[in-house]
């Protein structure tokens, strides 16, 4: 597999969720060589917690695959999921995760805890994390550098009108 190509196609999902002003995560779902699902971050625009990507881009692939069951299925995301996206890869039998960049606060595959490969569970999904590392952390920090700069002139837009009502 040509893991930096899907991560690629992963990275443009992300950039559809940048341009839409949500978290930009991007996810492709690779089964025999072709992308069967695709997904970006839309829980603000839905107002669904679970809108995440990599759920997106699996109930694509399970529609277009007709089953629930996803065996020999890679998925490629920009950023290492979550405990809910790590479950979903367990609960869709995934044969293999490929993420970009760590999550050290809620990553569930290397950061905070390992879902992925509980061995409690009928099910493990084997990892390939640091694909296209740099362009997945790169997007995330001009997101969040842009976040921040946006809610400090909205504040400083506060605290001037504040100003000017009291003088």
């Amino acid at each position: 597999m040509d893991h930096a190509r899907y991560m690629r196609e992963a990275l443009l999902e992300a950039e559809k969720a940048y341009a839409l002003g949500e978290v930009p995560v991007g996810a492709v779902v690779v089964l025999d060589g072709e992308v069967v699902g695709r997904g970006h971050n839309l829980r603000e625009i839905l107002k669904d917690s679970t809108a995440h990507a990599e759920i997106l881009a699996l109930r694509e692939a399970a529609g277009r695959v007709g089953d629930w069951r996803l065996p020999g299925a890679t998925v490629y995301s920009t950023i290492e999921p979550c405990p809910m996206c790590a479950g979903a890869m367990v609960q869709f039998r995934v044969e293999t995760l490929v993420y970009g960049a760590a999550d050290p606060k809620a990553g569930a595959v290397d950061s905070v805890i390992d879902v992925v490969r509980q061995p409690r569970f009928n099910h493990r999904v084997e990892v390939v994390a640091g694909v296209l590392e740099e362009e997945c952390r790169a997007i995330m920090q001009r997101f969040f550098k842009n976040l921040r700069e946006k809610n400090h002139g909205e504040m400083a837009e506060l605290v001037e009108g504040a100003r000017l009502e009291i003088e």
